[in-house]
């Protein structure tokens, strides 16, 4: 059984779109590309090179993917994981690639298929429609999250309506010099509920 880890920079208000740079996504007339690099420090980035660092598989949407694509199979020195590791790729209309360790997955059941396979834990870097379709079948093992304090308003969002409602407990916390929260989460069970003040 393959452990599933969410990896994402997000707003106050959930969007996680366009972190990268202005021309990384702005589908939509997204405006605000490149929010997260007024906030890097060292401890930031640091949390980023402990992801990079893992041992991992990738799980990716198309458009993620061929964001990636781009630039890490001509730039190996900075991300081995991810020129070595395997890529899955959730598409319906790309079938090949020329990036290495790259194998297309079709549908909802290819993940279950992946998920109950032998092999590394799967880290998943943006995708955000992917993200909600593994939520919204209780897919996804761990959240490893970087708030950042800023909204913008408009954007793709890591949650939406439509998920299962899941509790997650958190296993390891830090904030940065510039108040962005990295936080490590993983799945525990149901919500529970309750009233306040009543034992």
């Amino acid at each position: 059984m393959r452990t599933i880890i969410v990896t994402a920079n997000m707003t106050l208000d959930g969007v996680m779109q366009g972190t990268g740079g202005p021309g990384e996504d702005p589908s939509g007339g997204f405006r605000y590309g490149g929010w997260t690099a007024p906030y890097a420090d060292q401890v930031s980035g640091m949390a980023v090179q402990k992801e990079m660092k893992q041992a991992a598989d990738y799980l990716l949407g198309r458009k993620t993917f061929e964001i990636l694509a781009t630039y890490w199979p001509h730039n190996p020195d900075a991300w081995p994981g991810i020129n070595n590791g395997t890529k899955y790729v959730m598409s319906r209309t790309v079938k090949k690639s020329t990036w290495k360790n790259t194998v297309f997955l079709q549908d909802l059941e290819d993940i279950k298929t992946l998920k109950t396979s032998d092999g590394r834990n799967i880290q998943v870097w943006g995708s955000s429609q992917l993200i909600q379709l593994l939520l919204e079948n209780g897919l996804v093992d761990e959240l490893h999250l970087r708030v950042f304090p800023v909204i913008l308003g408009e954007g793709k969002k890591l949650f939406k309506d439509g998920t299962i409602a899941t509790a997650f407990i958190l296993t390891e916390s830090k904030v940065t010099s510039k108040g962005v929260i990295i936080a490590y989460y993983q799945r525990a069970g149901g919500v529970r509920t309750g009233t306040i003040g009543v034992e």
